[in-house]
């Protein structure tokens, strides 16, 4: 497989409501350093603007952000807005609201339902908008999530925010947000290597009312916010060696394979890993690999 010939709409298109993107996008947590937040070292800024530039230049046009994703140097909001403003009109920003961090990086109480106002506006104010595209609700530990999102509908309605969504959830919560007000999409953990009924049933529950499902640490798997995992089991090296590319790109294949609404949202700090991240959503598993895989994530 050629990563240099492939670009984001090899994977075919969905919609976010009224938004067509590329089923192949780019998370943006893994540009503000070596590791996700506060930790490690902060990225080096021209190399992180670069990344960006490459992602759109390769066809990406749906980027996963949020206000909380900063290290010590680096705003992957501010970011985005260097290397990308004025805006491509196909290009459309997914944010997220309801953790938060203070400005020395350590993680505060969570937004009470009155605050998320607040959320939305700074990132319209990092972003350099006047609407946000997608905003997604990350719940954190509420049993519901009613009132929250409730908040977030009434923005919607103001004209701050487009679409709405929502992020580590379960089925219930999506039955409570749907309740409300229309969900375009639905972001979770969800990996190959993660067994997870509730996701499953997420999965199929999107697929069956038109609803993205948005996996995220779908390359990084166990590793989670600390990176990607360089522990592959033999499955997934004996594919990748099949089709003579990396483990990576058969985690992000294998993730676009489990339906035409599934989005993939590979994030990196690294220019040359957004090639290899966007040529994966060219490669094309057989049935045996599919059900060799399923065999170890759906026991």
């Amino acid at each position: 497989m050629t990563s240099e010939t492939i670009t984001a709409d090899a994977a075919g298109t969905w919609k976010l409501g009224d938004l067509t993107v590329n089923r192949l996008g780019f998370g943006a947590m893994r540009l503000t350093g070596s590791a996700a937040f506060h930790l490690g070292t902060p990225s080096d800024r021209e190399r992180s603007l670069a990344v960006l530039r490459k992602a759109v230049e390769l066809g990406v046009n749906h980027i996963d952000t949020a206000d909380f994703y900063f290290s010590a140097l680096r705003s992957a909001n501010e970011l985005i807005n260097s290397a990308l403003a004025p805006y491509p009109d196909d290009l459309v920003i997914v944010t997220k609201v309801g953790p938060y961090r203070d400005y020395s990086g350590e993680w505060g109480t969570s937004a009470r339902p009155d605050q998320l106002r607040g959320h939305v506006e700074e990132n319209l104010r990092q972003l350099g908008r006047d609407h946000l595209d997608v905003v997604n609700l990350r719940r954190t530990r509420q049993d519901s999530i009613a009132e929250h999102f409730g908040a977030l509908a009434e923005l919607r309605e103001a004209g701050l925010i487009r679409h709405l969504g929502i992020s580590g959830v379960e089925p219930r919560h999506l039955a409570e947000a749907r309740a409300i007000a229309p969900v375009v999409c639905v972001q979770n953990r969800f990996a190959l290597d993660l067994p997870d009924p509730e996701g499953d049933e997420l999965l199929r529950l999107c697929g069956e009312f038109g609803i993205a499902f948005v996996p995220f640490f779908a390359v990084a798997g166990s590793g989670g916010a600390r990176g990607a995992t360089d522990s592959h089991d033999d499955a997934v090296l004996a594919v990748a060696r099949a089709h003579g590319v990396s483990p990576a790109q058969v985690r992000i294949a294998w993730s676009l394979h489990q339906g035409a609404h599934v989005l993939a949202i590979p994030g990196t700090g690294d220019p040359e890993h957004v090639v290899d991240n966007v040529a994966a959503g060219g490669l094309q598993l057989t049935d045996n690999e599919l059900a060799r895989f399923d065999a170890s994530h759906r026991p």
